[in-house]
Parts: structure tokens; sequence; C-alpha cells
């Protein structure tokens, strides 16, 4: 991943020192579990522990004559064990090693992801509070719908990010898997319990049945539940591109003294960290494909899915945690205008108030269709020459036959636009 997309802390569990650290434990757990089951010499399993020790820069140079990193890496710890080094990988096959590997730092690299998801939901958790009854114009199909609550709008994000991190949690469990079974999973040349030792010392679950490689349906789990997230992301990050539109202007992103927002006009404030994320959320999506892809794999195993994982792994994952923390930043720092959100609902002159009318007539005794025909008149009305629905209605002489100026008042009072709210908050959501 470019330097500009990611963050420290996740990037380095990608790095080739971190992979040859994580393989060279996985070898010393292998060694020690058979130098109990004195497979090998006990002597020689402490020896590997104590001796063994990679150069990434000599297993380069290796490499480029062997071609196969794996045995590179062999060769390059083997020198530094010396005699001992023959029992070292005793037994077992790259995948063990790489597999293995790779569920460790997808497994660490979900722990980040999830704290940084913990963050945005704390976050927008405290939107919601806050804003509870901050009243603004609910929306369908980009048109003035009724009233609803900027917190209520915050509290759809927050359950819906919960939803994604019960998601995460799951796929997580999923890919926290060690398989060391030898070649083509029998067991054949490297004992059971080797593979049970090494699980419970790295905290992982077994493989069911592993072929000779962990199966790829537990991966595309997880890349597919970073893809959801990643919808997530973007559908918060279009609402507030949305709600900073001129014209709408009911959310901005905060704007830092000495931030530019146009090479060529001065005036522009535009919402780039929620295009940016509509854009990294484009990116992360693109990984679900071919990780669902790599689960059809010859036989017991093939390596057609090892090049896409080297690229997409490490970019996707670094990817989500970017894109999380940056949204994170956002939401925290979001200004909010509750006067532009109250102006923008009267703009169209009580139209929002339509249904409201409706059920009072209906209540009265009209027929629905008769009552809807009533309504959608003045509201045309309204739509086209711009008059206040409000004045409309009340000079609407069917209307004026069925509904008293008192029960129109209530109709059209600010006081109940949205009358359960503190319902939906109590029992529905239960933010605290």
């Amino acid at each position: 991943m470019i330097s500009r997309y990611n963050r420290p802390k996740i990037e380095a569990i990608w790095s080739n020192e971190n992979k040859f650290r994580i393989w060279t434990e996985i070898e010393c757990l292998i060694a020690e579990q058979l130098g109990i089951l004195g497979i090998i010499p006990k002597e020689a399993a402490k020896d590997i522990r104590k001796n063994a020790k990679f150069n990434v820069d000599e297993i380069n140079e290796i490499e480029k004559e062997t071609h196969h990193d794996v045995i590179a890496y062999i060769d390059n710890v083997s020198n530094y064990i010396g005699e001992n080094s023959k029992y070292f990988h005793h037994g077992v096959t790259s995948s063990d090693i790489v597999d293995t590997s790779f569920s460790i730092q997808l497994k660490q690299s979900s722990e980040i992801i999830i704290d940084q998801l913990k963050e945005l939901i704390a976050e927008l958790k405290k939107k919601s509070k806050v804003h509870k009854n901050t009243i603004m114009i609910g929306r369908s199909h980009g048109i003035h719908a009724e009233p609803i609550t900027f917190g209520l709008k915050m509290a759809s994000f927050y359950f819906e990010f919960k939803r994604n991190l019960k998601r995460l949690e799951f796929a997580l469990k999923d890919i926290s898997i060690c398989a060391i079974s030898g070649p083509v999973g029998t067991f054949n040349t490297i004992d059971p319990s080797v593979e049970q030792y090494v699980a419970k010392k790295l905290n992982l679950r077994t493989e069911d049945i592993s072929t000779q490689i962990i199966p790829r349906d537990r991966h595309a789990h997880f890349f597919s539940t970073l893809g959801i997230i990643a919808s997530s992301i973007e559908r918060l990050a279009i609402e507030i591109r949305h709600l900073q539109r001129t014209e709408i202007l009911e959310v901005e992103e905060f704007f830092k003294e000495g931030q530019k927002g146009s090479s060529a006009m001065p005036h522009k404030r535009n919402p780039i960290l929620s295009e940016n994320l509509t854009g990294i959320a484009r990116y992360i999506r693109s990984a679900v494909i071919p990780s669902m892809e790599n689960i059809a794999l010859w036989h017991e195993r093939d390596i057609s899915h090892s090049s896409v994982e080297r690229i997409f792994s490490p970019d996707i994952t670094i990817a989500t945690d970017f894109a999380l923390a940056r949204l994170t930043d956002v939401i925290k720092n979001l200004i909010v205008y509750p006067n532009n959100m109250l102006k923008n609902i009267h703009q169209l002159g009580g139209l929002h108030k339509s249904q409201n009318i409706l059920l009072a007539l209906t209540q009265k005794g009209l027929s629905r269709q008769k009552a809807y025909t009533i309504v959608q008149s003045s509201a045309m009305k309204s739509w086209n020459s711009k008059e206040k629905f409000e004045d409309i209605i009340r000079l609407n002489d069917e209307i004026k036959k069925h509904l008293t100026e008192e029960e129109l008042n209530k109709v059209f009072s600010k006081d109940n636009e949205i009358t359960n709210i503190e319902w939906i908050y109590n029992n529905k959501l239960k933010i605290e």
C-alpha cells in the first residue's frame, strides 16, 4: 500500500521481517513438540529455539537461485542453526508454515481493525446521543419526506457498524486457523499432536480437513466481511457528502486552518475526506471477487491463490484500517448546522405535513383515496406555485368541512414533528 493510505502499526504486520518472525516461531514450536515426542532429540529442539535466526536480505539473495521463498528461508535459518538444522522443518511442507503464518497475520490485522471499528462506533454513539432531538428533514429518493432527527440518522449507522463488528469478530474466528498436516494433509510425515500443540501455543484452532492448505472459503468470508464494512463506510461517507452540498449545508467536514479547497477557487470547502472514503471503499470491495475465486483450487492444492493473496491481503487490510480511522476522525470533528436543518425543513412551506393531513382526514371518516386526492391536489399546487402548503390547506374548502382551525393548528405545530423519539431511543435503540 502506498504511504498515503497506510498506518505504521498494521503495515508492520505485512513486512517480511514480521512474516519470517512468525515462520520462525512456528518452526520452533514444531521442533519443540517433535522433541517432546522423541522424534527428534530434545537438545536439537532447544538448539533450534536458541539459534534460529534469519536475515531478510540473505533470504532474498538465496531466493534468486532457488526461486522458492520457503526453501530460501529454510536454507538461511539452517546456516544459523548449524548441525541440528537437519531437524529443522522436519516432516512438514511449505503450506503448513505459510498458511498458518497467513492466519496469524490476518488475525493481527483483524484485531487492529476491530479496535478501530470500536472507536468509530463510540463516536457514532456520541453523535446520536447529542443530536437525539436535532430536527432535520428526512429524504427518500433525495426528495423531502418527513422530519427525523440527526441523532436518529446517526443511530442507524451506529447499529450498522455494530453489526459489522459482530461480522468481523465471527470472520476473525473463521480465519484463526492452524494447519500442520504435511503433504496433501494426511499427517503421514508429521504427528497430529504437533498441529494441536502449535495451535494451542499460537491461540489458533486446528483445521478440520486441510488438504494441503487451509481451505480458502475461510479467507473469502473474511474479505467479504471487509467488503461489507467498506460499503457501510461508503454509505456514511455519501450521506455526509450530500448533506454538505451548498444548497443543503446541514453538516460539514471540519476545515482546518490553512487548508485549501481548490487551486483555482479560494472559497471552496470540499468534503474531500468523505470523497476519499468513497474511493477507498471501492478498492476494498475489489478483493471480494478474487478471494472467492481463490476457493476453487486444483485437487489438494495449487498456488493460483498465492499471488493474488500476496497483493491484496496487505493492501486491503491496511486500506480498511485507514478508512475506518479516517471516518472516525470525520465523525468526531463533524460540524452540524441545526439552524440550516430547520430552515430546510420549512423550505417547502409545510409540505412535509402532507401525510399528517391525510391521516387527520381519514380519521374524520373520509376514504383514503378521497383524502389522498384532496391533499395531493393542494400539495401539487404548493409545489408548482411555491405558495406555502399550510396556507393552501387552510384555504381549502373541502378540508375546512372536516378539520377545524384548532385541529389544523395541531397538525402544523412544530411540537409534534417527532412524537416518538423518546420511545425509539428508550425501547428500540436502547442508547443510554
